[in-house]
């Protein structure tokens, strides 16, 4: 699939590709860091016509962000870029320590991303996660004074309820919100995809793969590095994982009727959902970015699309954020 053939959506007046590329990967959470690899994906990536780059600064302590710096600093005109700011990390560890939605950290944290970004604009700038200790109106009227001072475009909540949706619409136009969403994870489904469409606001859903469950392969699955957070997630605890496993199989089996690949099933379900849907699978790789653009031109039939939303995966993603409310458990970032 060439330049030219990739559709278009829209979030807010921004017009990104109907896929986006998730960068968290390259810096944080699945494995070694591969910089060679991921430069090359990332202009692969704009070669082939995806032109949405999502990254936040607490991915690799602002690594990420100085990793897209280099591939901005020649093509900047074309990237649609979004990164995001609020969770606070351990310096050290890269992992997440809490939040702070406060105005002063975010007037602190956007020039900080600017600067380790090497641009003069962010195209689309989200609070990562609602602080339960700020009021929504605080950080998103900052992020508003962010736009009047023309350093920020256009505005998005990352995993943020329906009522905090509503909350943050009613200080400034929400362009986008990102949240998890895949065949293995359909909550916002409820509440906050309605909410959403009914204030017209894009989706963005981040591990549109089940964080790589979906894919098939055996890396994402059994084969996962030592360090691999996903050996800390319920649906790959003992169990849980061979209930997925067999979902997974069947996936297969329907790619193999369609002549395409398990991520590409998932990724097209998704797509179907709306014109007002823009997954932003994540990658390090050339070659799973070929698979995931792939997806763009697969037409599931209806029967296709109803089982697959039929599929019930067994175990939960830990609460979002939830440690922050004293949960010991390890959160999901995305």
């Amino acid at each position: 699939m060439n330049n030219a053939s990739i559709p278009n959506r829209r979030i807010g007046e921004l017009s990104v590709s109907a896929i986006g590329l998730g960068c968290m990967g390259m810096s944080l959470a699945y494995g070694p860091a591969d910089r060679g690899e991921s430069l090359a994906t990332l202009n692969h990536a704009l070669d082939q016509g995806v032109n949405f780059f999502d990254t936040s600064d607490m991915y690799g302590n602002g690594h990420n962000e100085r990793l897209l710096a280099e591939v901005l600093a020649t093509r900047r005109h074309e990237v649609v870029l979004a990164t995001k700011f609020g969770i606070v990390t351990d310096p050290e560890t890269s992992l997440p320590q809490g939040n702070n939605g406060s105005a002063q950290y975010a007037r602190k944290a956007v020039d900080e991303s600017l600067s380790r970004l090497g641009v003069d604009v962010i195209d689309l700038y989200y609070l990562h996660r609602v602080d339960p200790a700020v009021p929504i109106e605080e950080s998103v009227g900052a992020m508003a004074d962010m736009v009047e001072a023309g350093k920020v475009r256009h505005l998005g909540l990352s995993e943020a309820s329906a009522e905090s949706l509503r909350r943050a619409s009613a200080i400034h136009p929400i362009a986008a919100l990102q949240t998890e969403w895949s065949i293995f994870s359909r909550d916002i489904e409820r509440d906050v995809l309605p909410t959403a469409r009914e204030l017209g606001v894009t989706v963005v859903p981040y591990s549109p793969l089940g964080r790589g469950l979906l894919t098939g392969s055996p890396v994402a699955s059994t084969d996962l590095s030592e360090t691999d957070f996903r050996r800390t997630l319920p649906r790959w605890q003992d169990g849980n994982l061979q209930t997925n496993l067999a979902l997974v199989r069947r996936i297969q089996e329907l790619a193999e009727q369609l002549s395409s690949t398990p991520a590409q099933i998932a990724l097209a379900w998704l797509l179907a959902q709306g014109d007002d849907i823009v997954p932003i699978p994540g990658t390090k790789r050339r070659s799973y970015l070929d698979e995931n653009i792939g997806a763009l031109s697969l037409q599931l039939p209806n029967e296709v699309l109803a089982e697959l939303a039929e599929m019930q995966p067994a175990g939960t993603r830990y609460p979002d954020m939830g440690w922050v409310k004293g949960d010991s458990a390890p959160t999901t970032v995305g």
